[in-house]
């Protein structure tokens, strides 16, 4: 079952090779990804998912690779040849920083509705006794005149909607996101927020999910996010031999 969740941004500006002298920028963003992926990690899973939205559905074996070379920049994460989608690119490169090795990568079809992505939230906290999601997905690309798309009067109103989501640990209110107006607004998170509902939604009777809002901004126009949701209720079930999540340290 689902035991805990931490939730980021995908921007590739948030790595520092690709930002170059814009780094400082973000700096605090990524501090509040850090720290959310540490959480994640200090939970103790038997299994870790990325998940993120893509090209279509499939599930990505922990060394599959992902690069930066549409960004400019020769950097690569994992092993092999770049595979990942940026959400998943950046979720690996989040992972590898803080130590972590994520077990598997879940790619969600960008255009797949919240029926799929409910269900594959569901099953996905099926794949361990103690699973946890790194959920990366950004906001609205129109919010003001500094977004890379014309601004949308309603992208405020959604932005505000989602963040509060997150804190709350809302399923119910994120499992309700509308696909066309999240389209609409270019935010390229909703796939994946739903399948981290879809996670929660499933929890057994007697556990809840809490959460904290790490970080909510738009500083270049897109809607970005960090979040920490934990498990409470009775208590988890054990780790598997001590086991935190495949090889990780």
């Amino acid at each position: 079952m689902l035991i805990a969740a931490a939730v980021c941004p995908h921007p590739p500006l948030l790595v520092p090779q690709v930002a170059a002298g814009a780094a400082g920028e973000l700096a605090v963003l990524r501090a509040a990804c850090d720290r959310a992926v540490a959480a994640l990690a200090a939970s103790g899973p038997d299994v870790l998912a990325v998940v993120g939205a893509g090209g279509r559905d499939r599930d990505h074996p922990a060394a599959a690779g992902g690069g930066f070379a549409d960004y400019g920049v020769d950097l690569r994460v994992g092993e092999g040849e770049p595979v990942l989608p940026l959400s998943l690119t950046v979720g690996r490169w989040l992972a590898e920083r803080a130590g972590v090795r994520p077990d598997r990568y879940a790619e969600v079809d960008a255009a797949a509705g919240p029926g799929r992505c409910l269900a594959r939230g569901a099953a996905l906290a099926e794949a361990g006794r103690r699973v946890a999601l790194l959920v990366m997905g950004d906001g609205s690309a129109r919010n003001g005149d500094a977004a890379p798309a014309p601004a949308d009067p309603e992208a405020p109103a959604f932005h505000g909607a989602v963040a509060a989501a997150l804190a709350a640990a809302d399923a119910d209110a994120l499992a309700r996101l509308e696909p066309r107006t999240a389209e609409r607004l270019l935010a390229q998170g909703r796939p994946a927020w739903q399948v981290l509902a879809g996670a929660a939604r499933a929890l057994p009777a007697g556990y809840g999910a809490r959460g904290e809002l790490l970080a909510h901004e738009a500083p270049y126009g897109v809607g970005y996010f960090v979040a920490v949701w934990t498990v409470a209720g009775r208590a988890a079930p054990p780790a598997a031999d001590g086991a935190v999540g495949g090889d990780r340290p």
